[in-house]
């Protein structure tokens, strides 16, 4: 982005109520939890032919359910950590 796009994005921010202002944060916020989801479906991709080619066997369903629900549990341990502090 160069300046003058950024210096007219930040004046567009600056003349909304706050309410407005937390919209545009979470539709920000929305925009990079996309980019980085297609980043990490991007690298996995990138590594899926070499996985293959050293004979690494695909995971079960039942593997791919379990590392989700872990992921998910740490995920919530780290938010409620972070809320307890507050």
């Amino acid at each position: 982005m160069n300046a003058t796009a950024e210096q007219s994005l930040i004046a567009k921010i600056q003349a909304l109520s706050p309410e407005q202002v937390a919209e545009v944060e979470d539709f920000v916020e929305f925009l990079l939890a996309k980019m980085r989801r297609r980043a990490a479906i991007d690298r996995l991709l990138a590594i899926a032919p070499a996985l293959e080619a050293a004979g690494v066997e695909p995971m079960t369903m039942e593997e791919i359910n379990a590392e989700v629900r872990a992921t998910r549990a740490e995920r919530r341990a780290r938010q409620q950590g972070g809320a307890d502090r507050s």
